[in-house]
């Protein structure tokens, strides 16, 4: 007996083995959120990445207030695991309240434990947009490419300090100096304190 014999038998019998079909699953619309109407109802984060002047490579997290288009924060270091993740939101909670949703992307550092069982504690949702869907996080996804133009391809970082302390002028120059034409003309500090604003943009 061998697989010849057993091949000329199986064929001779009119065998087939069924071929499993693959089940289908129904593609399902995402539903995105109406859009902001007033501070610290979503704040929206993701990373970039850039080099210093010896090459080593350093990482940025980058937050934003998608009413206000605040820039909270700009985190830079070698490495930026979930837990320091933790680490800036509860100072950013400290200092400017806590937000109702948090949208991300699914980079393992947001979808980490460590950053779910903080934002369920307190009570949190953190909005994933879908895999390979970046304009799902629009507001962020400018903000990086405003930051990248504007600030690391226009700088040459001498090391990490010199890095932080220039990303740093850049956005309190972001916050307070530019206008955006999205806020009309405003700055985003400006637009928060403004009651006009607010109103406008609840309308």
């Amino acid at each position: 007996m061998n697989h010849k014999l057993v091949f000329r038998l199986y064929r001779a019998e009119g065998l087939a083995v069924r071929r499993k079909k693959r089940k289908r699953i129904a593609a399902s619309v995402r539903v995105l959120p109406p859009p902001t109407v007033r501070p610290r109802q979503q704040w929206t984060m993701d990373f970039t990445q850039d080099s210093l002047a010896n090459g080593h490579q350093f990482r940025t997290l980058n937050l934003v207030d998608t009413f206000t288009r605040e820039c909270l924060a700009i985190e830079v270091d070698h490495s930026l695991p979930a837990a320091r993740v933790v680490r800036v939101l509860e100072r950013l909670v400290e200092v400017h309240g806590q937000p109702e949703v948090i949208r991300v992307d699914n980079g393992t550092e947001f979808t980490s434990h460590l950053v779910d069982a903080w934002a369920y504690e307190r009570g949190i949702k953190l909005d994933f947009i879908c895999p390979g869907k970046p304009t799902e996080n629009g507001h962020i996804e400018s903000f990086n490419g405003k930051f990248r133009d504007e600030c690391l391809n226009e700088n040459w970082f001498l090391h990490l300090d010199d890095a932080r302390r220039k990303i740093e002028a850049y956005r309190i120059d972001y916050n307070e100096v530019r206008p955006h034409s999205s806020l009309d003309n405003m700055t985003p500090m400006q637009f928060a304190s403004s009651t006009t604003g607010l109103a406008q943009l609840a309308v």
